[in-house]
C-alpha cells in the first residue's frame, strides 16, 4: 500500500470537510452545553486511526440527522440534554459493532443495487450543494468572488486553494468582526482532559438517545457513511480497498470510544471524503493532520474553540461544502447503465435529498420492479 503523504497537498485536503464539522460543533456547544474538549478529542484520535489504517482521506464527521434533532429539540426546551446525546453516541457504537460481529452490515449491503447506490451518492452531492448555496446566500457577493477564486486556484495544482481560502476568510472574519482580533491575542493555551462519561449516564439518557437520535439516524447512516463511503473510497483508490465489514467496524469503535468523553455520534460520510479529494487529499496522511490539529485543540485549547470557530464565515463553508458536493455527484456517472438503472439512479438521487434511508428502499424496490418487468420507463 502507498505510504501517506503529509505535503502541501495533504494539508490543504486535510480541511476539505470543515463545512460540516465546524457548524455542527458550535451548535453542540452552544445549545446544548457539550464540552469542546471531548468532541474535538474523539474526532481527533479517529481521524488519526482511520487514516494509518485506511491510509486514503477517509472521513469522520457528525452525524446529521442526530444533529439536527439534537439541537432542534434542545432550542425547543423538550428537555433533550447532553447527556442524551452521549447516550446515542453510546448507543450508535453498540449498534454499529453488533452489525459488523454477525455479519448483517455486509449482508444488507447486498442488497442494494449499484444503480441505487450511486444514486444515494448523487443525492447526497445535491444535497451538499445545496446546503453550501444557503450558507453563501448569507453574503452572495463575496460567496461568488471566493468560490471564482478558488475554482481558479483548483486548476492550478500547486497552489493549495483550501489554505488559501481559509486565510481569506479568516482575514474576512476579522474585517467583519473587529473585536475578534483582540479576542485571539487574549487566547492563551490550557492542558485539559475531559471527564468520563460513562459515570454520569443514566438508563432514562440511555433510552432517550436510543429511541429519539439512535435508530432514527440508522438509515442515513447506512446509506450515506457505509454504504457511500465505501463505494467512493473504492472507486478513487482500486488499490487501496476497504471492505464493509471493516467501515462498520470503525463506526462502532469510535462512537463506543468517542461516548467515553463526552463525544457526539460520528460517522464516515462520503461528502467528507469528497470535499478532502477536493481539494487536494490523496492519502491518509490528511486524515492523520486533521486528527492531529482537532486533539491539540481538544487538549489545550479547548476554552476558546467558539472565539476560534468565528475565524469560519458562513460565505467560506459554503464555497467549501458546495465544492465538495460537486466531487460527490461527479462520481455517480455511469455510462454504460441501461434506461431503467438510470432511472432508478436520478430517483433515487432525487429522494436522497430528503432522506437517504427512504432513498436506499426506493432505490432497491425500483431496481428489481425494472427486472421483473412490473414497471416500465
Amino acid at each position: 500500500m502507498p505510504r501517506n503523504r503529509y505535503d502541501l497537498s495533504e494539508w490543504a485536503g486535510a480541511f476539505g470537510d470543515l463545512g460540516t464539522l465546524v457548524p455542527f460543533v458550535a451548535a453542540y456547544i452552544a445549545v446544548l452545553g457539550m464540552d469542546p474538549g471531548g468532541m474535538l478529542l474523539a474526532f481527533g484520535v479517529a481521524l488519526i486511526a482511520v487514516g494509518a489504517i485506511y491510509r486514503t482521506p477517509f472521513p469522520v464527521q457528525p452525524m446529521k440527522a442526530i444533529g439536527a434533532a439534537s439541537v432542534g429539540q434542545a432550542a425547543l426546551a423538550s428537555g433533550l440534554t447532553g447527556a442524551a446525546v452521549i447516550g446515542a453516541t453510546l448507543c450508535t457504537g453498540l449498534i454499529w459493532l453488533l452489525l459488523a460481529a454477525t455479519g448483517w452490515a455486509q449482508r444488507l449491503s447486498r442488497w442494494v443495487p449499484r444503480s441505487a447506490l450511486l444514486g444515494v451518492v448523487m443525492g447526497l452531492g445535491f444535497s451538499f450543494m445545496l446546503e453550501g448555496l444557503q450558507r453563501m446566500s448569507t453574503s452572495p457577493w463575496l460567496a461568488a468572488v471566493l468560490l471564482g477564486g478558488t475554482l481558479l486556484l483548483l486548476g492550478r495544482s500547486r497552489l493549495p486553494a483550501m489554505l488559501i481560502l481559509l486565510a481569506l476568510g479568516a482575514v474576512i472574519a476579522c474585517v467583519q468582526q473587529p473585536a475578534l482580533l483582540g479576542e485571539l491575542s487574549a487566547l492563551r493555551p490550557g492542558f485539559r482532559l475531559p471527564d468520563f462519561s460513562w459515570s454520569s449516564l443514566s438508563a432514562a439518557d440511555l433510552w432517550t438517545g436510543l429511541v429519539l437520535l439512535a435508530l432514527p439516524q440508522l438509515p442515513l447512516t447506512f446509506g450515506n457513511a457505509y454504504l457511500s463511503v465505501t463505494e467512493e473510497n473504492n472507486r478513487l483508490f482500486p488499490e487501496r480497498p476497504v471492505t464493509p465489514r471493516a467501515v462498520a467496524l470503525s463506526t462502532g469503535l469510535m462512537n463506543v470510544g468517542a461516548s467515553a468523553v463526552g463525544g457526539i455520534p460520528m460517522c464516515h460520510g462520503a461528502g467528507g471524503m469528497a470535499g478532502h479529494v477536493q481539494f487536494g487529499a490523496r492519502t491518509g496522511g490528511s486524515s492523520i493532520i486533521l486528527g492531529g490539529v482537532l486533539l491539540v485543540a481538544g487538549l489545550f485549547l479547548a476554552d476558546s474553540i467558539v472565539t476560534l470557530f468565528r475565524l469560519f464565515p458562513p460565505a467560506v463553508l459554503g464555497v467549501i461544502l458546495f465544492l465538495a458536493g460537486v466531487q460527490l455527484a461527479l462520481g455517480s456517472r455511469d455510462s454504460g447503465a441501461e434506461k431503467a438503472d438510470r432511472f432508478v439512479l436520478l430517483a433515487t438521487a432525487a429522494i436522497a435529498i430528503v432522506n437517504v434511508g427512504l432513498a436506499v428502499l426506493f432505490g432497491i424496490a425500483a431496481h428489481h420492479a425494472a427486472r421483473r418487468g412490473w414497471m416500465r420507463v
